[in-house]
C-alpha cells in the first residue's frame, strides 16, 4: 500500500524532546539506529528502508554512496555542530541541505573549555592525589595559579569561541582572538583583541583554546612548529576536533617541558588506543569527546535537530542552521 509518509533514520542519541516532535506528526515515519553502526551496516539499513528522506547523524559518515542508497534524500542533519564526517559538496551537488544544531551545545562546550583551564591552573588532579596519598606536607610544591590577569588566545570565534571569550572575560582575563573569517570590529565589539598572525600571538598566551572546525586548513594546525612558539608555562585546550593538534608533537613538547600542560576532549583516533602515551602525563587531562554532550545540551540539540529536519520537509528550512547555503533557493 502506498504511503505519503516521509521516512527518517534517526540515531539513538536523539533526545526525547526531538522524538516528541516527530511523534506529533502523522506524516513522519522514524527508524532508530545505533550511533556506533558500521559503515557496511548503515549502507544495508539505507537500502532496506529506501526511499529514505532524512537522516539525523551522530558520528556516522555520510556522502555520495549514502545519498545514492537513500534514493530520495531531502535533508541530512547532525545532532551537533561538527560535520567533518559529511561530504558537503556531494550533498550540495544534489541540492540536499546539511543542517547543524546551531547554538544548542555551544554553552556546554564553552563551559568544558573553561573547566579544563581551571582544572589545569588549579592543579586539581595533582592536588586531589596529593591528599589521597598522604602527601599533605608537599602541597606547597604544587602551587596552583589564577586565571585572573592571564592571557587567553582563542582560535576560532564562532558560536563556541564567542561564548568561551565571554566567560573568560568575566574572570578578568585578557582575550586574544585569531579567526581570519571574522572582522576586527566584531572581535573588538566582544571585548577581545583581534590578532591576524597566529605565530606572533602564540608566545603571548598563557592558554590557547581551540574552537575552529576541522578543515584542510586547520588539520594539523597545532604542529611542532606552532607548539614551539608557545611559552613553556602555557597550556593548550582542545574541545574542537581531533587532528587539529598533532598529538606526537604535543607529547614531545610536554615531555621536554616546553608546555605547561594540556586539556583534550578530542583525539586523532576516537576512541584513542589504550595505553596512549599522553594518558600517563600528570599535566594532561582528558575526556571522551563529551564537551558538548551534557544532559541539557542533548535536550537542546535533539529538539533543534528535529526542528531542522521538519523545516526542510515543510519547505521552509531554518536558513541559519544550513551549512551549504548554496542549496537554498
Amino acid at each position: 500500500m502506498a504511503t505519503n509518509k516521509k521516512k527518517l533514520l534517526i540515531t539513538e542519541s536523539m533526545s526525547q524532546q526531538g522524538w516528541r516532535l516527530f511523534r506529533e506528526r502523522g506524516d513522519i515515519e522514524t527508524i532508530e539506529f545505533s550511533n556506533l553502526i558500521s559503515a557496511a551496516d548503515f549502507t544495508k539499513l539505507l537500502q532496506a528502508h529506501a526511499p529514505v528522506h532524512g537522516v539525523a547523524l551522530g558520528a556516522t559518515a555520510f556522502g555520495e554512496s549514502e545519498l545514492t542508497d537513500s534514493r530520495d534524500m531531502k535533508v541530512v542533519a547532525r545532532i551537533g555542530v561538527g560535520y567533518d564526517a559529511v561530504d558537503v559538496p556531494a550533498l550540495s551537488k544534489r541540492d540536499v541541505p546539511l543542517m547543524v544544531a546551531g547554538t544548542a551545545n555551544s554553552p556546554s562546550v564553552a563551559e568544558q573549555a573553561v573547566f579544563m583551564m581551571l582544572t589545569l591552573a588549579k592543579r586539581a588532579v595533582e592536588l586531589h592525589a596529593l591528599v589521597k596519598d598522604g602527601k599533605w606536607g608537599t602541597r606547597l610544591a604544587a602551587l596552583p595559579f589564577d586565571l585572573f590577569g592571564k592571557t587567553l588566545l582563542i582560535v576560532g570565534f564562532g558560536r563556541i569561541g564567542t561564548r568561551t571569550a565571554k566567560r573568560c572575560l568575566a574572570m578578568e582575563m585578557t582575550v586574544l582572538v585569531y579567526d581570519p573569517y571574522k572582522s576586527a570590529d566584531e572581535i573588538k565589539a566582544a571585548g577581545c583583541e583581534p590578532v591576524t598572525d597566529l605565530d606572533a600571538a602564540l608566545p603571548r598566551a598563557d592558554f590557547v583554546s581551540l574552537h575552529c572546525p576541522k578543515t584542510k586548513e586547520t588539520n594539523g594546525l597545532m604542529d611542532a612548529a606552532k607548539l614551539a612558539r608557545m611559552k613553556p608555562t602555557s597550556y593548550l585546550v582542545n574541545t574542537a576536533r581531533g587532528g587539529i593538534v598533532v598529538e606526537s608533537a604535543l607529547y614531545d613538547a610536554l615531555v621536554a617541558k616546553k608546555l605547561g600542560g594540556a586539556g583534550l576532549d578530542v583525539f586523532e583516533q576516537e576512541p584513542p588506543p589504550l595505553g596512549h602515551k599522553l594518558f600517563d602525563l600528570p599535566n594532561v587531562i582528558i575526556a571522551p569527546h563529551v564537551a558538548g554532550v551534557t544532559r541539557e545540551a542533548l535536550d537542546r540539540m535533539g529538539e533543534q535537530t528535529a526542528k531542522n529536519m521538519l523545516s526542510v520537509l515543510d519547505g521552509e528550512p531554518i536558513r541559519a542552521n544550513v551549512i551549504n547555503q548554496d542549496v537554498l533557493k
